[in-house]
């Protein structure tokens, strides 16, 4: 909807409703994952803040593939490694934004999950929308099968 109304703003609805067509012919060719890994989706560090189930990037979390341990939580909820260690998380994703989470930090946090697999993920993917959502199906399957 944001789309078609820049577009409109812009003089240019043809266009928006081009990428708009894009954007949802992309989604439509994402597989349905029949295993969803139990995945937590950090955002911050100090405190560590994660997503619930009434945000933009759980919906991407969903889209991709990946069920959000914290969906019965609202909005950017803080949780403690202890929490974490407790969650059955088989994969943390740490997000390249807004905390720009870094090899150092997988590493920090593999030692206290040695059974969770964790990954890097490029955040503009997960929390971007606009025309960055064109790539993020592509992406979404990658990084699924990278799981796998």
């Amino acid at each position: 909807e944001m789309i078609e109304q820049v577009g409109i703003i812009t003089g240019r609805p043809a266009n928006a409703q081009s990428l708009v067509s894009q954007v949802k012919e992309n989604f439509a060719q994402l597989a349905t994952h029949s295993s969803q890994p139990a995945t937590v989706y950090l955002i911050w560090q100090n405190p560590y803040m994660t997503v619930g189930g009434d945000t933009f990037i759980h919906h991407m979390l969903s889209l991709a593939g990946f069920k959000n341990i914290y969906a019965d939580r609202s909005r950017y909820p803080e949780i403690s490694l202890e929490e974490l260690q407790t969650a059955n998380c088989e994969l943390l994703l740490l997000s390249s934004e807004p905390f720009p989470f870094k090899e150092k930090h997988v590493s920090e946090l593999q030692a206290l999950l040695p059974h969770t697999r964790i990954l890097l993920v490029d955040g503009e993917m997960f929390s971007w929308y606009g025309s960055r959502l064109l790539k993020a199906p592509a992406y979404f399957r990658q990084l699924h099968a990278g799981f796998h």
